[in-house]
Parts: structure tokens; C-alpha cells; sequence
């Protein structure tokens, strides 16, 4: 018999990631208490982005959902240790790279979904939208990762905790994804300049090729008779 639960994380789950996304992303705009949100939120947010995954991986092969689960119990668990890693840069670098990982995988099953079918429905733009932040927050922890291996790589990101670097990359890499460039926060340092023109190219690059995913697939559906399905 099969859990309700789960039907629900299979039929919805490219919103269920969606909003379990924007909610680990921007979160930060209804909190204050930084050390609580370090301590509390960030681990909660963690476990509802690992159950907004379940969906994607079902009936993707025993070694697909072996490595998504193995990652996922390592980015939930990492959390639970902040409060004893704050002040061991090594542990934050090798925190942001886990979480790279992490969000690259997911974005890779996204890319998978997105590319085979051949027609446009509610879970064709969700899917849509999952990739762009997932962009962002892989944006985010390898920005952190060379942060956190040279706090000088970067001017006006705020130190005073984790939790305010982590939204201040967040900020910071939204602006490149969204190419606003308000200029507050800059790279100092040849390699991270490379890394935020690299990562601006591949923002232009998802965006270009996203909609030319969703041309052919609305045209595919015009030429065989238009039709979204459930």
C-alpha cells in the first residue's frame, strides 16, 4: 500500500522543491536572531529541502537514490555541527563543497527531467524554476567555500556570523544570476573574479537554453495538436 505522503512528494514534487528552495534561500527576510536561524532554521530547512527531493529520486535505480540519500544525510547532518565548526575555516570549505555537491546532483536530475519530455505542463515550469535556484545555491556554497579560504576574496561580506555570510552570498549571488549589479559586494581576487564571470555566463547560458527547451516543446505540442497534460 502506498503512503498517501509519498503520492503527494511524487505528483507535486517540483513545487514542493520550489518552495522548499525559495524557503532555504530567502528565509533570512523574517528572521533577526541570526545564531537561531544558524542553529534552528538552517537544519529544519535542510530536512524540507531532503523530503522536497524524495519525489525526483523514485524509481530513478538503487544507486541514484543510494548517493542522494548518502549526500542528503551528510548536508542535514553538517548543520547539527555548526555550532562547534564556526571558527575552523577548514570545516565551512569542506561544508561548502558538500553542499555543492549536493545541489548539483539534485540539478542534474532537474536538467534530465527537463530535456526528455516533449510537451509543456505545471511540472515543466517548476522544473524550470528548481533550476535556477538550484543555480543559485550552488552559486552560494562555492562562493562560501573560497570565502571561507580567503575572507579577503570579497569586500562587504559581513563576518559577524555564518548565518550573515551565508545571505550575504546569497544576496550577492542572486545579483550575479540576475545581473542587477548594484557593485556593493565585489570579488577582490583574480580567481574569484573568474568564478562570478564564470557563474554570471552560466546564468545567460541556463536562461538561453531554458527557453530554447521550452520553444521546441510547445512547438512539438503545436504540431502534434496543443495539449498540457495533468
Amino acid at each position: 500500500m502506498r503512503l498517501p505522503t509519498l503520492g503527494i512528494l511524487q505528483r507535486r514534487k517540483y513545487e514542493i522543491l520550489l518552495i522548499a528552495l525559495v524557503a532555504h534561500l530567502f528565509i533570512g527576510i523574517f528572521l533577526r536572531d541570526l545564531t537561531f536561524y544558524a542553529r534552528v532554521i538552517w537544519p529544519i530547512n535542510m530536512l524540507i529541502l531532503g523530503l522536497a527531493c524524495v519525489g525526483i529520486f523514485q524509481e530513478k535505480g538503487y544507486w541514484r537514490n543510494m548517493i542522494k540519500n548518502i549526500l542528503l544525510l551528510i548536508v542535514f547532518a553538517l548543520p547539527l555541527g555548526l555550532p562547534f565548526v564556526t571558527h575552523v575555516p577548514f570545516a565551512m570549505q569542506v561544508l561548502s563543497l558538500l553542499y555543492v555537491i549536493f545541489f548539483a546532483y539534485i540539478f542534474f536530475e532537474i536538467m534530465r527531467f527537463l530535456i526528455r519530455p516533449g510537451y509543456i505542463n505545471v511540472d515543466i515550469i517548476s522544473a524550470s524554476a528548481c533550476g535556477y535556484f538550484l543555480l543559485i545555491e550552488i552559486s552560494v556554497f562555492l562562493l562560501q567555500f573560497f570565502f571561507y579560504r580567503n575572507p579577503e576574496s570579497f569586500v562587504n561580506i559581513s563576518t559577524s556570523s555564518i548565518a550573515a555570510t551565508y545571505m550575504d552570498l546569497v544576496y550577492f549571488s542572486s545579483i550575479i544570476f540576475t545581473t542587477i549589479g548594484f557593485g556593493d559586494v565585489t570579488p577582490t581576487v583574480y580567481y574569484t573574479e573568474l568564478i562570478v564571470s564564470l557563474l554570471g555566463i552560466i546564468g545567460h547560458f541556463y536562461t538561453v537554453v531554458l527557453v530554447g527547451i521550452m520553444i521546441s516543446k510547445f512547438s512539438s505540442e503545436t504540431d502534434t495538436g496543443f495539449h498540457i497534460p495533468d
